[in-house]
């Protein structure tokens, strides 16, 4: 990606940029801060902004959505593996209407390909039944099971006793929909501020305090009423800084590191290929980019800090899964793709944790509003999570 991006963007200085029918603020004092420019920070700028409000999104990299946003399988997913009730689940489902909707609006490059998930034995069916009943509780009536020949006449290549179909699962080029984002919250005033790195945050009677550190390593400090931690892979660290904040609100961020592999040629499905889900994540499925090209991905590797490289040795475990219902695909045409990682906020023998987005009436700092382990469904929920973080917000104003 390139390293800066829109209309405003640098470090924090001078003031803040004009916008229609009102006078600018002084730069030391905002309406909102976002921390963080992946696409949940991005979503919840552009919705504060549309809103009124004077927004700085500050991010640390030198361009925004450089970790979770971008190294993932670019689905729209239709809420399928979340507990009903959980904040994955409302969100999910409202997030994937109001995504379909965007892209449309917005000329944002998707498609809504449909999605199998597979048994690729009989033992397995009752999983499948299991996600079907799961989704249905979430609102995805629109899932349903197909047998072994409807399977066959679908997908004539893959290998499996039964499967569950998702018409509304689909696939977003999410570069483009985090540059709407972007240009709109830009369009409404916002300001993002790259190779900005948050440093500490602090309550006082008018507002929030905040420090950061600039690019040639001096110190700014800005007041803002609202923070908004969407920190993604480093939303605890955040945390951490914000002085007031209970231990119990600072939940650790553990990161799961998944692989994908890319394959040669042309794919062998149409749809979105998944086999049942796997401790940590939903197994090594075939995902198709908008030019039609098949990945397969991620698998699950604990690790202990953010990193992205790609052992090309990893082909042999992958092959292995694959080849379970895809027989004919070949060792060598597995490509070494890229690594992406996922914020948990579970380890890897403990149950899948759903999303935890605190406000104010959560943990008792006025204006600030956390978000932690934002994983997958996050792209696809993102709308929804800015429309719930507005409303976190509205509540305690």
């Amino acid at each position: 990606m390139p390293a800066a991006h829109g209309r405003r963007t640098g470090t924090i200085t001078g003031r803040t940029p004009h916008r229609r029918r009102r006078e600018a603020k002084p730069m030391d004092q905002v309406d909102c801060v976002v921390v963080g420019a992946g696409v949940i920070g991005l979503a919840v700028a552009r919705r504060l902004a549309l809103a009124g409000s004077s927004v700085v999104v500050v991010e640390r990299e030198s361009s925004f959505g450089t970790h979770t946003s971008s190294r993932n399988s670019e689905v729209i997913h239709a809420s399928l593996y979340y507990p009903p009730g959980s904040l994955k689940a409302r969100l999910c489902m409202r997030g994937r209407q109001l995504i379909y909707e965007y892209c449309r609006a917005h000329h944002v490059a998707h498609r809504r390909c449909g999605k199998l998930i597979i048994a690729t034995e009989a033992g397995l069916e009752p999983g499948l039944e299991k996600i079907a009943a799961s989704a249905h509780a979430a609102g995805a009536e629109e899932v349903h099971p197909i047998t072994a020949a409807m399977l066959r006449g679908m997908e004539p290549r893959v290998r499996a006793t039964a499967a569950l179909s998702s018409p509304m699962t689909g696939i977003v080029d999410s570069h483009g929909l985090m540059l709407a984002y972007l240009g709109e919250a830009q369009d409404a005033g916002a300001m993002v501020a790259y190779r900005t790195r948050f440093e500490r945050a602090w309550p006082t009677a008018g507002g929030i305090d905040l420090e950061f550190a600039d690019p040639d390593g001096g110190r700014i400090r800005l007041r803002t009423r609202v923070l908004v931690n969407c920190g993604g892979l480093f939303a605890s660290e955040v945390a951490d800084a914000i002085e007031g904040l209970a231990e119990p609100e600072r939940p650790r961020t553990r990161y799961a590191r998944g692989v994908y592999f890319t394959l040669a040629g042309r794919s062998p499905c149409r749809h979105l290929v998944y086999p049942l889900p796997e401790p940590g994540g939903l197994g090594t499925h075939l995902t198709l980019d908008l030019a039609g090209r098949a990945r397969f991905g991620p698998d699950v590797e604990w690790i202990d800090a953010p990193e992205y490289l790609v052992d090309p040795e990893r082909a042999t475990c992958f092959h292995a899964a694959i080849t379970r219902y895809l027989p004919d695909v070949r060792m060598e045409d597995l490509l070494p793709g890229y690594a992406g990682v996922r914020p948990k906020l579970g380890g890897p023998d403990e149950p899948a944790a759903d999303f935890v987005i605190r406000g104010p009436a959560d943990h008792g700092v006025a204006g600030l509003v956390n978000l932690f382990g934002i994983e997958s469904p996050g792209l696809t929920a993102s709308l929804a999570i800015a429309e719930h973080v507005e409303a976190l917000l509205a509540a305690t104003a």
